[in-house]
This record gives C-alpha cells, structure tokens and sequence, in this order.
C-alpha cells in the first residue's frame, strides 16, 4: 500500500525555483535507510538544508526511487512492472486490472513511497520522485495506465495533488490489515500536465496540484538520458 505524505504541513510556503538537481546513479542500503526514513516522519522538526539528489536501481524486478537531502535519503518510490506474476493489486482488485489487461493496456504499480516531512520542501520531493517513477515507467518501459492501493482516507490527497481517479470502493486489505482503494491515471494525462506545468513552481496555487513542482522539460531530458 502506498503510504500517505504528510506534505501539506506549511501553507504559508511561498515556492521558488529551486537550484538544479544533483543526479546519483550509485546508492545502496536503500531497505535500512527507507525503513529509517518511515520512522523520522515522526521524527525531531529542523533537518539541515541542503539539495535532494535523485537515484534509481533495479531490485527484483522492481526500480527502486529515491531523493537525498544531503546523505539522508528523504523520498522513496518503487515501481512495479506487470508480468506474469502479476501486481500486488492483484490481491484484491485483479478483476479490475484484467479488464485492462484484456483491452491490451499495459500497466504500472507504484508503491513503497515515502517522502521525509522534514525535508527541505516535501512537496517538490514527492512530485520529483513521483517524476521519476513515471520516466521509469511510462517513458522507458512503455506502461500506459499506473494503478496504486491507497487508505480510503487519502483519495482526495492523491486526486487534487496528482489526478489520481479513484476506481473501486474500499476493500480490507489483509496484507496491511486496512482498507484500501484503487486509484489510476493514465500515463498520457501525466505527461500532459508534466509538459503542461512542470519546472514553474509560482503556479503551485493556481494549478492546485503537484506538476508545477516537477521537472522543467531539460531538466526530465537530462535525467531521463542519465537513467538508459
């Protein structure tokens, strides 16, 4: 299941274009720190400032996303690709994923994300590792539809900040032992708003929604030729 971010803790946040990204191919431990990282959100306020830097590895299959602020890791996604085993929505929305399957549309998971509260700016954390996950996804990989579990309680989060729809009513979820909701989009909406608003973090309030705080259109150039 796809946690919720608790990124909406400071309202009177103006935005402003931050410096460019410091872009890290090489990262291990990544079980350890995301743990850790899971357990700061509850953590002590006042982190040092410093520039999250972006990396990707491949792990079972899955890419595994994740941002550092300094030497912390302080945001982390993983997508799943589907496949013959299938997706781990599957568990309790497989009838849903095969309609799409049977209409020939190939999907995306993306779960395991994470992003610090104390972090610099966890709003452009999320949006850039959800950034990620799509060039990982929907710009390498071809995957045309991206679902996520989500608690009942965050639906609307995921639908104002990201456009996320939500698809089914609450089932339980015996893997987490809590309800949880089916959410899409397709990735061609995506990348629309991404080209739309991204890299112009003054229209954060008027967009109401998290694409102005991705990637400009060089900015996703360079990262996604670092990540063939």
């Amino acid at each position: 299941m796809v946690p919720i971010v608790e990124a909406r803790r400071n309202p009177s946040h103006t935005p402003s274009r931050s410096p460019p990204l410091e872009l890290d191919s090489g990262f291990g431990g990544l079980e350890g720190e995301a743990l850790g990282l899971v357990e700061r959100r509850y953590g002590d306020r006042g982190l040092r400032v410093s520039r999250e830097r972006y990396s990707s590895r491949s792990q079972d299959g899955d890419v595994v996303c994740t941002a550092r602020d300094g030497e912390r890791i302080v945001g982390t996604l993983s997508v799943r690709f589907d496949g013959p085993g299938g997706l781990h929505a599957d568990l309790l929305f497989g009838n849903e994923l095969d309609e799409w399957r049977a209409a020939g549309v190939k999907l995306c998971e993306f779960g395991g994300l994470a992003v610090d509260k104390h972090s610099h700016d966890p709003k452009r954390v999320l949006a850039q590792i959800f950034h990620l996950g799509y060039l990982h996804a929907h710009r390498r990989a071809g995957c045309e539809r991206l679902v996520i579990e989500v608690n009942p309680r965050h639906v609307p989060f995921y639908r104002r900040c990201l456009g996320l729809i939500p698809y089914t009513h609450e089932r339980h979820n015996p893997r987490v032992q809590a309800p949880a909701v089916l959410m899409s989009i397709d990735f061609a909406a995506v990348r629309e708003q991404i080209a739309l608003l991204g890299g112009q973090p003054e229209m954060l309030a008027a967009a109401r929604s998290l694409y102005p705080l991705a990637w400009d259109e060089g900015t996703e150039a360079t990262m996604l030729a670092r990540l063939s």
